[in-house]
């Protein structure tokens, strides 16, 4: 597979990526737990149907030291038990705000106020700001049809 453009060497691309990096940098400094964090872009790219970050999100997580276990159980999460239930929360959210045209309603209130049991404002604040970077970087990606595999830890900084 080949991308499209060469989108991440364009200029353009280049600014509009800087502030996207900058949003997905605030989270990622954030209290949401980076396991949390790696767990949601992970399942929201599944959805999407992004290789590029799901190679990325899976490889950051391994090298974070999370065990391929999970890693191979993400996108059965509702019929497993290696997931917390402040995770499975999350992952919830992820999977409604990710499929947000699916749904009339959006995110219900029942996945809300049970992310809400589990984590504090600013980690809610963190969680929807990363479902929303996540899905920016995987409509990116799936548009240009970015290839992926070939994608190692911390190549990005």
């Amino acid at each position: 597979m080949e991308s499209r453009l060469n989108y991440f060497g364009h200029p353009l691309a280049g600014k509009v990526m800087k502030h996207i990096n900058s949003a997905s940098k605030v989270v990622s400094d954030s209290t949401l737990p980076t396991a949390t964090q790696e767990l949601v872009k992970i399942r929201a790219s599944q959805i999407n149907g992004c290789g590029f970050c799901t190679d990325m999100h899976t490889k950051d997580a391994i090298a974070a030291g999370e065990t391929m276990q999970r890693l191979n159980l993400v996108a059965a999460w509702r019929e497993v038990k290696v997931f917390t239930e402040a995770e499975r929360a999350a992952l919830e959210l992820a999977e409604q705000g990710t499929r947000i045209a699916d749904a009339a309603g959006g995110v219900t209130d029942e996945a809300w106020t049970n992310a809400a049991k589990h984590f504090d404002e600013d980690q809610l604040v963190a969680l929807i700001s990363l479902i929303a970077v996540i899905n920016a970087y995987n409509r990116i990606n799936v548009i240009n049809q970015q290839p992926a595999g070939d994608y190692q830890p911390g190549q990005f900084g």
